[in-house]
C-alpha cells in the first residue's frame, strides 16, 4: 500500500466535499498510489464523477473551494475543449515542483460525468482504486470487453504497419536538411513512439496505448533497457543511427 501521507489534509478534503455536494455521485484515487511506482515525487491522481450534465459546474464551485480553503502556490486550469464531459486540473502545491526539493504534493483532479464508460474500471489498466465517495455502490471494477480490445489492438499495429514508410521518411528527411529540432520531435513521435506501441501490443495488451508512461513496469527489463537505448541523449549514438535502429526493430515486430 502507497504511503499517502502527505496528501492527507487532501484527502480529507475531497472526501469531506464530495459528502457535501449533491452532484458528485463517485470518488476515487488512481494512478501511481494504486498501479505501483509510487514515490516522493508522484502527484495525485483523483477521478470524481458527477450526476450527468453537472461535471463543468461542480469542478468550477471545487476549483473556487479549494483555493480558498488549501491556498495551492498554482493551479493548471486546462482547456475546456481537452473534456468534452468534464474537466481537468493540476493542482500545484509548491511553487516549483519541478524543482524536486522535497516530496511533490501536486493533484491531478478530473471531474467528469456520470457516464458507463466512466464507472466500468479494468483493474489491468488502472489498478484497483481508493475509493474516497460512492454510497451507491456505482463504481464497477471489470475486465474491458476482450473483443474491443483486441479490436483496438489489431487497428493499432495496422496504422503501425500503414504508416512505417512515412514515418521513417519524415525523420531522415528533416535529418538530411540538418532540422535538428524538427528530426527530434518527428523521430519522438514517428519513431519511438510506434516502436512502443508494437512493444506495448505484444508485453502488455490491456495497457497498448499508454505510450512511453510506466515503461519499467509494463515491459521486461531487458526489453526497456533496449528501448531506452534509443532515447536521444541516452547513448552517443546520433539521431541518424538511432533512427536507423528504431526502424529496424519496428520492422522485426511487424513480422
Amino acid at each position: 500500500m502507497a504511503d499517502l501521507s502527505r496528501y492527507d489534509d487532501w484527502l480529507a478534503w475531497l472526501t469531506a466535499r464530495c459528502e457535501s455536494d449533491p452532484d458528485v455521485r463517485v470518488a476515487w484515487v488512481g494512478g501511481s498510489a494504486v498501479t505501483g511506482g509510487w514515490d516522493d515525487w508522484s502527484d495525485l491522481d483523483v477521478d470524481v464523477l458527477c450526476r450527468p450534465g453537472t461535471a463543468v459546474a461542480a469542478y468550477e464551485r471545487w476549483l473556487v473551494a479549494l483555493t480558498a480553503d488549501l491556498r495551492p502556490a498554482s493551479v493548471w486550469d486546462t482547456p475546456r475543449e481537452w473534456r468534452p464531459d468534464g474537466r481537468q486540473g493540476f493542482v500545484c502545491m509548491q511553487p516549483r515542483p519541478g524543482l524536486l526539493a522535497e516530496p511533490t504534493v501536486l493533484v491531478d483532479l478530473v471531474m467528469s460525468d456520470l457516464s458507463e464508460s466512466h464507472r466500468y474500471l479494468d483493474v489491468r489498466r488502472h489498478g484497483s482504486p481508493l475509493v474516497l465517495h460512492d454510497p451507491d455502490g456505482l463504481l464497477v471494477l471489470r475486465d474491458d470487453d476482450a473483443a474491443e480490445l483486441a479490436r483496438g489492438l489489431a487497428e493499432a499495429v495496422d496504422q503501425v504497419r500503414q504508416k512505417r514508410p512515412v514515418s521513417e521518411w519524415l525523420v531522415n528527411r528533416a535529418l538530411a536538411r540538418g532540422h535538428v529540432a524538427e528530426g527530434l520531435d518527428l523521430y519522438v513521435r514517428h519513431g519511438l513512439h510506434l516502436l512502443v506501441r508494437l512493444l506495448r501490443a505484444r508485453h502488455c495488451p490491456e495497457r497498448h496505448d499508454y505510450g512511453l508512461r510506466y515503461l519499467r513496469d509494463d515491459l521486461p527489463p531487458e526489453v526497456a533497457d533496449r528501448l531506452e537505448g534509443l532515447v536521444p541523449g541516452h547513448s552517443s549514438r546520433s539521431l541518424r543511427e538511432l533512427s536507423g535502429l528504431t526502424f529496424e526493430w519496428i520492422d522485426e515486430l511487424l513480422v
